[in-house]
């Protein structure tokens, strides 16, 4: 059916009027759209380059400034010639010394855009009210840091008694070149007002102790720790516990390349991590068990060595207390950057949606292995116990140890061929005539397990003699991994 419209008819004629006028309405408010969106964009240009370029009279500031950077670069570094002069301009340099600069609202939420959409109203005002302590603002403090005042914090304490080196710019968030022989929280105190016009930053170049750390703790809704040393970890952990405060710990990033391993969870839940060990332990002693939100990973380290020490350090006592003050000495462990930006980035999510009233559920992704763990570990003091003749209190190993046995070392799976990841695994004595030790334990399917116990047990085959030459050799090849798990955690 052919149909053909009449041009001349009033009713097409109506039609085609309606259609016109809806097609230059539509264009029209596009075009008025794209006006205001520019329009916008232009007013926002010139307030930031108003604010940047300051007045045209040259401020007393800069001078100070170029001065500052000029006697930091002859004394660390010959840094003069690579200083970006724009890095100290006139508005830059008054920040740093001045409050809050006064923002408009509707460019405060315009960059806060797309928070607002996540956390509504209600959250958002909760976050912009939030008042956070980063004690620690190295690698993952200063990551933290940022990100938490890209999201709208703006009231932010950075607390660290470093300075930058040129070591500190492979994972440091905000320091720079021309930063090196600066306070860390300098840095990232200037970073963050470059990022947020509105922030209020308090940086003190200080080391936390706990005898004086209310001052530094003063009116936060969250602190952050990203201190290294253990001893002052737990310190400040007690601190808040006891107090009352809010507190979010990461443990170690350091000798770390796996970013799947990383994850979100309470102190008492973690499964192999040798900071976070020595914490739950100190904090134990301290009569706290749980109730510390933390970031950590469980992967074990590999073929990394820990950096050289002059022979005179080990003089001065345990190498795992080495650092730059006599109580406060830390181990030199190698680190990859995005590491430790992917545990700040952890914290400051995890704290984001806290103050904004909508909290991570259950944020552990291995919240079932623990009891895995815990099973493994009953069977095996069962079988200990049958060997022995006797009941046993304690096995040499603990709970973490099976995890790192299983999970790190065996990576899940048998040690029998063809190395099947077991449908019920369990642990077993490798050579029943040596003591239990992580290399004298390893996992296997349950009924090989059984066979194992039967044949081996009793002195009448060895366990390479009944799962063959390849079996051994991976048990061998394990206990070299073992060996270097050690010389971490010891």
């Amino acid at each position: 059916m052919n149909v053909q419209l009449d041009f001349h008819s009033h009713r097409t004629q109506l039609i085609c009027t309606a259609v016109a006028a809806s097609l230059a309405t539509a264009g029209l408010l596009s075009a008025f759209q794209r006006y205001n969106r520019q329009q916008k964009r232009r007013e926002l240009d010139e307030s930031i380059h108003r604010s940047i370029s300051g007045q045209e009279a040259k401020h007393p500031l800069e001078d100070l400034c170029e001065k500052k950077i000029k006697r930091k670069s002859k004394s660390h570094l010959s840094l003069e010639d690579d200083v970006n002069k724009s890095d100290i301009s006139l508005g830059i340099a008054a920040q740093l010394e001045s409050g809050p600069y006064e923002y408009d609202e509707e460019l405060v939420r315009e960059q806060l855009a797309r928070n607002y959409a996540f956390f509504g109203e209600e959250g958002m005002a909760k976050i912009r009210k939030g008042m956070v302590v980063v004690i620690g603002c190295g690698g993952v403090g200063s990551w933290a840091a940022i990100m938490l005042a890209r999201s709208g914090v703006s009231k932010i304490r950075l607390v660290d008694f470093d300075y930058v080196t040129l070591s500190s710019l492979n994972r440091h968030a905000a320091a720079v070149l021309s930063d090196v022989g600066t306070p860390k929280v300098k840095c990232i105190e200037r970073t963050l007002k470059q990022i947020s016009r509105w922030i209020e930053v308090d940086s003190r170049v200080d080391i936390w102790r706990k005898d004086q750390g209310g001052e530094l703790l003063e009116g936060a809704d969250w602190v952050i720790d990203a201190i290294d040393n253990i001893t002052t970890k737990v310190d400040l952990l007690k601190y808040c516990h006891d107090h009352n405060i809010k507190v979010f710990s990461s443990m170690g990033s350091g000798a770390k390349s796996d970013p799947t391993r990383v994850q979100i969870s309470d102190i008492s839940c973690t499964m192999y991590d040798p900071l976070a060990r020595s914490v739950r332990r100190g904090l134990r002693l301290e009569g706290i068990a749980s109730g510390i939100p933390v970031v950590y990973s469980t992967e074990v380290p590999g073929d990394v060595k820990l950096l050289p020490l002059p022979e005179d350090e080990f003089e001065k006592g345990d190498v795992r207390e080495l650092g730059v003050f006599d109580d406060f000495r830390v181990r030199i462990i190698p680190v990859i950057g995005p590491l430790p930006s992917i545990f700040g980035l952890n914290i400051a999510t995890y704290i984001l949606c806290e103050l904004a009233g909508k909290p991570i559920t259950n944020p552990l992704p291995v919240k079932f292995r623990k009891k895995l763990y815990e099973r493994l570990y009953r069977e095996l003091l069962h079988r200990e116990e049958k060997l022995a003749g006797e009941p046993i209190n304690k096995l040499p190993i603990d709970e973490d140890d099976v995890g790192l046995i299983f999970e790190d070392i065996h990576r899940g799976r048998s040690v029998i061929p063809p190395y099947p990841v077991p449908s019920r695994p369990t642990l077993v004595r490798w050579d029943p005539a040596q003591p239990l030790s992580l290399e004298n334990c390893v996992p296997m399917e349950h009924a090989e397990a059984e066979r194992h116990v039967a044949e081996c047990y009793g002195g009448s085959k060895t366990a390479e003699e009944l799962w063959g030459a390849h079996a051994a050799e991976v048990v061998s090849r394990r206990r070299e991994e073992i060996r270097k798990v050690r010389e971490w955690v010891l």
